[in-house]
């Protein structure tokens, strides 16, 4: 598959510090920040600094350091969150998976018990 990133997506322009945002952490390869939108108490991105559309593609082409330095910011998210009672990570994919903004990015909802995944259609 070929990933055509669009460095003007607004990710892009959020890591470039064109747009503000409520950041929680950012480390080399990576950067958290409050949803604009929340769906929960607690709704973080965390986002690479890499320009990957997808989870698909980060984990085809981003380095073992960026994918380690992501994951770690992940932990490092959810350690300042204080997610002890569990939480829901979510990366939407392409158009069938729901990603509005085509740059890899996952959510942590948190905060209270966040429901079924996936309601089953009739």
């Amino acid at each position: 598959m070929d990933f055509d990133y669009d460095p003007e997506n607004l990710f892009a322009k959020i890591l470039r510090g064109e747009i503000p945002n409520k950041t929680v952490l950012e480390t080399d390869h990576a950067l958290a920040f409050h949803d604009i939108a929340p769906q929960a108490p607690i709704h973080v991105l965390v986002v690479p600094k890499g320009p990957y559309v997808s989870l698909d593609h980060f984990a085809r082409d981003a380095s073992a350091e960026e994918q380690v330095g992501f994951l770690s910011a992940v932990s490092q998210v959810c350690e300042i969150l204080g997610v002890e009672a569990g939480f829901r990570a979510i990366a939407n994919s392409r158009e069938h998976g729901m990603q509005e903004v085509p740059h890899f990015h996952l959510h942590i909802l948190a905060g209270r018990r966040i429901g079924p995944l996936v309601v089953p259609q009739s």
